[in-house]
């Protein structure tokens, strides 16, 4: 059924205002273009540095740099040989940038904002073996902070330096299967195994990190099909 002339008008003279109205929202004010801006700049200026040093181990010291979106870059230097068990193959000094998931960021961000960016004693002074030396520094607009510990009675503390330590973990066994991948395929087998263990126990976290090599190996045909099986099933955790 046609409507009349001047309905018709009507109707596209109150869908064109319509239209001018929703773009006018959607560009919104400069004022607020502007604020916006300056508010995603302020998060990206956020910074958190994980730091852990230990003579006796390899790698003896490493940095993890983590920004809100989840970019980051791992740094790591190799201490004393290895004294055997199942990682005999130590990973080479490692200088590169990583990519963690965006979810696992804003946990770290959040923890550093109720520990006060990190201005607090996290040491609890208590006769524990030694672990090694944890630091946690965080930068940004709002402030700055540090604190550094062997063992901390803060248990969010205390869980954050393991789990930064298992992502740590994640990125040096992507380095090790690099260098079997290149020189000793047989022995992926048993690095596989240690990794898929370490992945369903904690001990390494943000399996994303490492997405690069997992998936050569998954569709390498001259690696063995439990290596490909192992790769396939951690790739398969995604973020975890």
């Amino acid at each position: 059924m046609r409507l009349p002339a001047l309905l018709v008008r009507s109707v596209r003279a109150r869908g064109v205002l319509a239209c001018a109205a929703m773009l006018c929202l959607a560009a919104g004010s400069p004022r607020a273009f502007s604020q916006d801006q300056a508010a995603d700049q302020q998060s990206a200026d956020r910074v958190i540095v994980a730091e852990f040093t230990n003579e006796a181990l390899s790698p003896s010291h490493w940095t993890l740099t983590l920004h809100p979106n989840g970019a980051g870059h791992f740094h790591s230097e190799m201490g004393k040989p290895p004294s055997g068990g199942l990682q005999e193959i130590d990973a080479p000094d490692v200088d590169r940038d990583v990519q963690l998931s965006p979810a696992f960021a804003a946990r770290i961000f959040a923890v550093a904002e109720r520990h006060n960016r990190f201005n607090e004693n996290c040491e609890s002074r208590l006769k524990v073996a030694f672990q090694g030396w944890k630091k946690f520094t965080y930068t940004g607009p709002d402030g700055t902070g540090s604190c550094t510990f062997n063992y901390s009675k803060d248990k969010e503390i205390e869980s954050l330096g393991d789990t930064m330590g298992a992502v740590a973990e994640t990125i040096l066994e992507g380095e090790r299967l690099e260098m079997l991948l290149a020189h000793d395929r047989l022995g992926l087998d048993r690095e596989m195994e240690y990794l898929v263990d370490a992945a369903n126990n904690g001990r390494a976290q943000q399996i994303c990190v490492i997405r690069g090599i997992l998936s050569r190996l998954a569709q390498d045909d001259d690696v063995m099909e439990r290596v490909r099986k192992r790769a396939r099933m951690l790739l398969a955790q995604g973020d975890s």
